[in-house]
């Protein structure tokens, strides 16, 4: 998928939110539709797909937003690793007695349509070093702080910092009701943290900066990839610290 699909994290926040009784399968997956279109799990629509895993015992959704070297979220097996490092993006799905893995790809079928196909493949088991939702934040401030500090010591021409970061409307953080507030505030702050990563312009720089440069953004998107993979899995905590 491109590297602004939404598809994955959609599919985990709406789907953990329905899985936790505060939205309709319908309203699940339409969401999901319009991150990306009509949605296909091999050859099954998503809907029958969703409403299958129900009947097999599925428990949860787990975001992975893996990049080369950094396979966050993802515990194998080589195949579904290998797929959803290309794609930028996983599912995880939990099954009583084992785990299946979704990786989205553009489906487009002659002129007209255009939608999503998830490839579905055996995954590992869940990973539990995940960061926390606390964890998560303590360490997007951290790094921010930092990488703003690098990146202001990076001069260059036209190297000027926004008045504030991009993003969408206030409250507009993609995830579903049901997600404590602090999961929204880190959601929120993170999307418009990988704006700036992909609106990061490196013309007009020496090759010291540019390494400089790179170091902090790389620094950065790992830790975007972290909150943002930390408030999708949230809506759980609770349960789980219990």
């Amino acid at each position: 998928m491109r590297p602004e699909s939404t598809v994955s994290p959609v599919l985990v926040a709406w789907g953990n939110a329905w899985l936790a009784g505060h939205v309709g399968l319908d309203e699940a997956a339409d969401r999901v539709e319009a991150a990306g279109g009509p949605t296909v799990a091999g050859e099954v629509p998503l809907r029958g797909y969703l409403a299958g895993l129900r009947a097999d015992g599925l428990s949860e959704f787990r975001l992975a937003l893996p990049a080369p070297g950094d396979p966050l979220g993802l515990s194998g097996p080589p195949e579904f690793n290998s797929a959803a490092v290309d794609a930028g993006e996983a599912v995880v799905v939990v099954l009583p007695d084992r785990r299946l893995g979704l990786v989205p790809a553009p489906d487009r079928r002659g002129s007209s349509y255009a939608g999503v196909r998830l490839t579905v493949y055996e995954a590992g088991p869940v990973r539990h070093d995940l960061p926390s939702l606390a964890e998560a934040e303590q360490e997007l401030s951290a790094v921010m702080r930092s990488a703003t500090e690098a990146l202001a010591s990076v001069e260059g021409p036209a190297q000027g910092r926004p008045e504030r970061l991009p993003g969408g409307a206030p409250g507009d953080t993609g995830l579903a009701p049901g997600y404590p507030a602090r999961a929204h505030r880190v959601a929120s702050l993170a999307a418009r943290l990988a704006t700036v990563l992909r609106l990061a312009d490196d013309r007009g720089l020496t090759s010291a900066q540019l390494a400089a440069r790179g170091d902090a953004l790389r620094a950065l998107d790992r830790s975007v990839r972290r909150a943002t993979v930390a408030a999708h899995h949230a809506i759980f905590e609770p349960l789980r610290s219990a």
